[in-house]
């Protein structure tokens, strides 16, 4: 008999994951390398250096994500807002992780990095698909 088929909403999603994943990467490089330089060249604070990095990757994020991965129309007031509070939302965890691992624990500002990417970008992922992108159903007509 031959394996059993998945779901058909599988492929989309397994699709939509791989283009977040993208984006994602692409906007993690883009922080990463501006909070290093920010922290290396302008010998800023870590918590500062991370902040500046987040900044310049928030754009890459929102018009990947927007055009790319969810294929939805930029600045949409229904899917603006809540993008902007998603991403703060990753910034205060980013920031507590970096906060929590290098200013307390003293431990080199790369490893609080490390950590700040193993954890945003997957609850970040649900919360584009499930809350920011997700479909706008159409309006039911009376019958």
């Amino acid at each position: 008999r031959g394996l059993m088929r998945p779901p058909a909403w599988v492929a989309p999603l397994l699709r939509q994951a791989a283009r977040f994943r993208l984006i994602g990467v692409t906007a993690t490089a883009v922080h990463l390398l501006v909070a290093l330089a920010a922290r290396h060249w302008a010998n800023l604070p870590p918590l500062t250096a991370s902040f500046t990095g987040y900044l310049a990757a928030v754009s890459v994020s929102y018009f990947g994500n927007t055009l790319l991965t969810f294929g939805a129309a930029p600045w949409r007031r229904d899917q603006s807002a809540p993008f902007l509070a998603m991403r703060l939302c990753g910034l205060a965890v980013g920031q507590g992780i970096i906060w929590l691992l290098v200013t307390r624990l003293g431990l080199p500002f790369w490893v609080g990095l490390a950590g700040m990417v193993a954890v945003v970008p997957a609850s970040s992922f649900a919360a584009a698909r499930l809350w920011v992108f997700r479909p706008i159903a159409p309006p039911t007509s009376p019958r």
